[in-house]
């Protein structure tokens, strides 16, 4: 299956997944706003989900799966590769139940610490805001078996499903803010709403098992409850997935960095990185996660054959892919953030200053955006290669980049030097990746391949100044009526369509050899 049909399937359903988290989130700023409700709800969201993508995505998948491969004859014979996900389950389980239940003992105090002060300040919000928390952390153990079994999933070349599962969260919570939207405006209607999201969020990492399941037994694997017991699959296991999730707790503990900080600003804070972040997931989800799931597993497959050829063709085609992507969603966002901020977002209590500083936001967070989606496409690479520390190493730096920024800039510029701290340290992260891959000799990035991103980069810019100069005449649009909001839309989606469409074939950018190898079957 070619690359480009397995980034559409995974990317086409990531879209599909996006485009609900964007209703979820309109609700949510419209209905909770950038108030302390708004904000406990966003902490209570967040803290199950940086555990989830500390021992469950990340770290866990990409040393799972070349694990499970190897497994895998090529008869079909999927036996040894069963035995092995049954004996990984039955010691994940456990440890996951033991670390929920010590969360739910400590979680007012975690709450208490990260809390904005507003909320800090508000018994009855602060009370609320752990309940939610603890309500939603059962969603970190449902999430960590739901990976489990999409990582099988991916290894049997079957995207779809575990592409597809992430759409469940957004159906129950936007079906928690329907509801939300009956009981009218107001804190009391505020804080019920929010209640029923938690319920809601940990219901959706139910709902997901059980649809990851059903496909996998369709497949024809299944996986059996088993007595806890280490093997040798286990051990390797381990051995690979504890520098992994020291990897990922690094990026993780920029998380909590990140808490940090916000819970030195104004009430609200939360809320607009929460929002700002939307429309960076949007590209980031579609495309960066979706080649970085694609190409672990052909990567995999062509280094155990020792077919480094290949995978070195493969890993360019991915770069190229994403950049071709990503430089004109970041430069177009970068430009036009405030203007679609306001658009979709403002309104009832989400005001229109609160859309501003947010689309202040967002412009930060894309900076980075090239940089977050890279580092997807460049760590299968290690991870194919078994070499799950050097992910840790650069993560380390990158992780001290941005905490150094962060004491400079979070002071002075307030949330927006949250975004732009964790954008400047992606870049570090992408340069120690790339420089190590070469210094070792498993990849150096080719001439044609620098060329073709250059002139990307040059198309992105042509567009870049072209939205510039397009919203210095049309912003005001953005704060009148519908009407004139669906016309700016339009023509900063023309514009950026005619702009980048016109560079890019002017520089070259795409070509017919370029379309062909990126559609070129994969072995």
């Amino acid at each position: 299956m070619s690359l480009l049909k397995n980034v559409g399937t995974i990317g086409g359903l990531t879209a599909v997944s996006r485009v609900f988290g964007f209703v979820r989130d309109i609700l949510i700023a419209r209905v909770l706003g950038a108030t302390a409700m708004g904000d406990a709800w966003q902490l209570a969201f967040m803290l199950p989900n940086i555990f989830r993508r500390l021992f469950a995505e990340g770290a866990f998948a990409s040393a799972f799966v070349p694990l499970f491969n190897r497994r895998m004859k090529e008869d079909g014979d999927i036996s040894e590769a069963r035995r092995f996900a049954e004996s990984v389950l039955s010691i994940l389980l456990p440890i996951l139940i033991v670390f929920g239940a010590l969360a739910l003992i400590v979680m007012p105090w975690v709450v208490e610490y990260f809390a904005p002060e507003g909320l800090a300040e508000n018994g009855d919000s602060l009370d609320i805001a752990i309940f939610m928390a603890r309500v939603t952390f059962p969603y970190l153990l449902f999430m960590s078996l739901a990976t489990l079994v999409a990582a099988v999933l991916n290894s049997l070349s079957r995207f779809a499903a575990a592409a597809a599962a992430p759409i469940w969260l957004n159906i129950c919570l936007i079906v928690a803010l329907a509801y939300g939207l009956t009981l009218g405006e107001g804190l009391e209607a505020r804080r019920e709403t929010a209640q029923w999201m938690a319920w809601a969020l940990s219901l959706s990492g139910l709902v997901q098992v059980l649809w990851l399941y059903g496909f996998m037994r369709r497949a024809g694997f299944r996986l059996g409850l088993v007595a806890p017991r280490v093997t040798s699959g286990v051990k390797e296991l381990g051995i690979l997935v504890v520098p992994a999730i020291f990897g990922a707790g690094i990026y993780q503990i920029s998380r909590f960095v990140d808490l940090f900080f916000l819970s030195t600003l104004e009430v609200g804070s939360y809320t607009y990185l929460a929002m700002a972040d939307r429309w960076n997931q949007l590209p980031l989800g579609i495309i960066g996660i979706a080649l970085g799931t694609a190409i672990l597993p052909a990567l995999s497959r062509y280094l155990g054959r020792d077919e480094g050829e290949e995978a070195a063709r493969l890993q360019s085609n991915a770069i190229e892919l994403a950049m071709l992507l990503t430089l004109p969603c970041a430069v177009a966002l970068f430009f036009t953030g405030s203007a679609f901020v306001r658009a979709f977002m403002a309104g009832q209590a989400f005001t229109v200053e609160d859309a501003l500083v947010t689309g202040t936001v967002v412009s930060g967070l894309v900076i980075g955006l090239p940089a977050y989606v890279l580092v997807k496409v460049l760590t299968p690479n290690y991870f194919a290669r078994k070499d799950t520390r050097t992910p840790v190493y650069t993560a380390a730096v990158s992780l001290v980049v941005t905490i150094g920024l962060n004491i400079v800039l979070v002071p002075r510029i307030g949330v927006l030097g949250l975004a732009v701290a964790g954008s400047v340290g992606a870049w570090a992260n992408v340069i120690l990746l790339t420089a190590i891959l070469a210094r070792k000799g498993h990849y150096r990035l080719p001439a044609l391949t620098i060329s073709r991103v250059l002139r990307m980069a040059v198309a992105s810019a042509v567009m870049g100044a072209a939205l510039w100069w397009l919203m210095s005449a049309i912003d005001p649009w953005f704060t009148g009526s519908a009407i004139h909001k669906a016309l700016g839309i339009a023509a900063i989606l023309g514009t950026s369509a005619l702009a980048y469409g016109g560079a890019a074939v002017v520089f070259g950018v795409l070509d017919k050899a370029t379309v062909q190898r990126l559609m070129r079957r994969q072995a």
